[in-house]
């Protein structure tokens, strides 16, 4: 698991190596990771974006972008706390992610950026 704090909201991650599989001729490897993200600030605040650098040891880093997470744009008071699951595919049994939550403060108005840290994907078997 690992976890940062940003403007008092703590995005938590854990990962998983699901299995692997083969996709058009080519043998793919399924990751899983669970998100919490804590609000510990005083404000209430909403999830509006998100954005994910994918680094997979065998292609091009990809950047993904969208609205909330998982269909989601979850609304956390203080104290609240929020947690959904996602995966993603590499083609390497060896990846990375990171990126950052594009939130709204309720009190203030205002847009500010929370950072995911950086969390590795790896399948078991091939890690020693």
């Amino acid at each position: 698991m690992v976890s940062q704090i940003t403007q008092g909201i703590k995005v938590s991650v854990f990962t998983d190596f699901e299995g692997s599989y083969f996709k058009n001729h080519r043998i793919h490897y399924a990751f899983s990771y669970r998100v919490t993200i804590e609000n510990q600030s005083k404000d209430t605040v909403q999830l509006l974006f998100r954005h994910w650098d994918i680094f997979d040891a065998l292609s091009e880093t990809e950047a993904i972008d969208g609205e909330g997470v998982v269909g989601n744009k979850p609304i956390l008071k203080s104290g609240e706390s929020h947690t959904y699951t996602s995966g993603c595919l590499l083609t390497s049994p060896f990846g990375a992610m990171k990126g950052f939550y594009t939130m709204v403060n309720f009190t203030t108005t205002r847009k500010f950026k929370v950072s995911i840290p950086t969390f590795r994907l790896g399948a078991v078997f091939a890690l020693n």
